[in-house]
């Protein structure tokens, strides 16, 4: 992590070799955001967050951002307050009193990235720099001061916000009951963990009525004595996939993994790798969009916005089902009944099968992209770069939220009636969020 602040903070020193009287300028370039998005999505995965935490994380801080721009550009976005459930009002700027609205922006989100992120400082360094591009390249001391006050009144208000949406509340709520009953959800290898965040569905909604408003068919039945029953079929399709997997269908299933914290074993030794959560992916692919379409930087902070609350709606309807069905694992179905040695592609996570959260977020946040950036939107995905998996290329954001649904097949870890239906219950979400929200003035 510190090697990456490191690139980033000296990509943006870059831009500070001319000192001339331009900060208005140099403080447009949309890339200082995605930067900014990017520093906080890496100290999210520093610190381990789960992907459905993690979504929390982006949403509030990317409100922020937008917030600011949606008060410095009012003849250009409308506030999210009033339609974002329980954020009623968000302060305007103080007229007369001259203010960058880019830095807010930015400002605004490193502070709300900070606040729900932890620890304390964890953006403090890049915060700076940011501050050291407005002061050399000529930002006068009463703007920067108007500027900051803006950014944290904005900032405090969103605070106040997200301190009404149960998640503390749910942090002291009672586990999940583990038993051993057929077709019940069990810990799976390797590192046996308890089930993740099992009261998600409890956390206030952003723009779905409730997290019960898109609810698939319930799940095939568990039966694994029948051969021909719809669940036994599903079971030897994923095992068969799994072990006839190709080199292309395996890139896929890397390619989507998105493991925060994948547990590795060898011998005695336990040890884990990080990459980016699935929201923290689909927040990487926001950026690509933005730089691909040579979006300016409020167009960028827009898009964020809207697929941070995509993502954050996509993973409350999800984990709400998956605590309503608790249905097992494949990995557990196929050791217990049919090969103890089998094992999936992917690490299978710590929560139920059905419905499955990537294949949802990455319905939901495709829409929202599609929204902003229109359908038949070609860009290559390059976010997995750094961890050392090769860029792959799409049509449209749909496509990639398709080829997504076919990934965790592959990977073992979700039945593939699960992907499709959790896929058009992403979509669903998705529909409803740009249909609701009036954020771009036309």
């Amino acid at each position: 992590m510190k090697k990456i602040l490191t690139i980033a903070i000296a990509a943006i020193s870059f831009v500070t070799c001319n000192t001339k009287n331009d900060y208005q300028q140099v403080l447009k370039d949309p890339n200082l955001y995605a930067d900014a998005v990017h520093e906080l999505n890496t100290i999210v995965m520093g610190n381990n967050f789960g992907p459905i935490v993690a979504s929390r994380n982006y949403m509030y801080a990317s409100v922020a951002g937008y917030e600011a721009i949606a008060g410095g550009y009012p003849e250009q976005y409308n506030s999210l307050a009033g339609q974002l459930h329980g954020l009623s009002a968000v302060p305007k700027p103080m007229a007369g009193q001259k203010t960058n609205f880019e830095l807010a922006a930015l400002l605004a989100f490193c502070k709300l990235g900070e606040a729900v992120t932890f620890p304390a400082g964890s953006m403090k360094t890049y915060v700076d720099s940011l501050k050291k591009i407005a002061t050399d390249h000529g930002m006068p001391a009463d703007v920067m001061n108007n500027t900051v006050a803006y950014a944290d009144t904005v900032a405090a208000v969103v605070m106040n916000w997200s301190k009404g949406d149960k998640y503390l509340e749910t942090r002291g709520a009672p586990q999940y009951t583990v038993n051993d009953s057929p077709g019940r959800w069990v810990p799976t290898p390797p590192a046996y963990a308890p089930a993740m965040e099992p009261h998600w569905g409890e956390i206030r909604t952003l723009v779905i009525d409730s997290p019960r408003q898109f609810l698939p068919e319930p799940p095939y039945k568990f039966n694994v004595t029948d051969t021909t029953s719809p669940y036994c079929y599903q079971v030897k399709l994923i095992q068969h996939q799994t072990d006839t997997l190709s080199p292309e269908k395996t890139w896929i299933a890397d390619f989507w993994d998105d493991n925060p914290f994948k547990m590795n074993v060898s011998g005695h030794l336990m040890f884990a790798t990080k990459k980016f959560s699935p929201g923290g992916h689909w927040m990487g692919i926001a950026g690509i969009a933005a730089k691909t379409a040579h979006a300016d930087f409020n167009q960028t902070v827009y898009a964020f916005a809207k697929t941070s609350i995509a993502l954050f709606d996509a993973f409350i309807q999800c984990w709400n089902i998956k605590y309503i069905y608790n249905t097992i694992r494949p990995e557990t179905v196929i050791n217990k009944y049919f090969d103890a040695n089998w094992k999936p592609h992917l690490q299978t996570p710590p929560f139920p099968e059905y419905t499955c959260g990537h294949c949802t977020i990455s319905a939901a946040a495709a829409e929202a992209l599609t929204s902003v950036f229109g359908d038949n939107f070609a860009y290559t995905d390059s976010t997995e770069l750094e961890f050392g998996i090769k860029s792959r290329s799409y049509a449209s954001f749909r496509n990639a939220a398709e080829e997504t649904l076919m990934s965790r097949f592959y990977g073992g870890i979700h039945y593939l009636y699960c992907c499709q239906r959790s896929n058009i219950m992403g979509k669903d979400v998705g529909d409803l969020l740009t249909t609701r929200l009036k954020m771009k003035k036309e």
